[in-house]
């Protein structure tokens, strides 16, 4: 099986004001981009192609807005956590680099694929 080109754990997704889960997981994986619980369970994934990633003007640095499939997900990949909130990881790294390291896997997997 092919590593991923991008994980992050302990991400916050949400859709509008709902918050899906608290400590869900990022991944860039085979030309897809994957949006997934805190158990595993897909909460919605797209190919690279239809998905679009850029920051959120309205909303503090350590956020990435992600459109998916024409649903849009606010993501929350820093390290300003609430007490009780899982803490953000990219392969032993959190805080808004993270946000930047992610708008740039989607950047470069897109690339890559056309």
């Amino acid at each position: 099986m092919a590593e991923p080109e991008f994980t992050a754990t302990g991400v916050r997704i949400g859709r509008l004001l709902r918050s899906l889960t608290r400590a869900g997981e990022v991944r860039i994986k085979g030309g897809r981009l994957e949006l997934l619980t805190s158990y595993g369970s897909e909460i919605d994934s797209a190919p690279l192609q239809e998905v679009r990633a850029g920051k959120a003007w309205f909303a503090p640095g350590d956020r990435a807005l992600a459109d998916v499939g024409g649903r849009r997900y606010l993501l929350k990949l820093g390290d300003d956590h609430e007490p009780g909130d899982a803490v953000p990881r990219l392969v032993g790294e959190s805080g808004p680099p993270t946000t930047r390291r992610f708008l740039d896997a989607v950047r470069r997997a897109r690339s890559r694929l056309t």
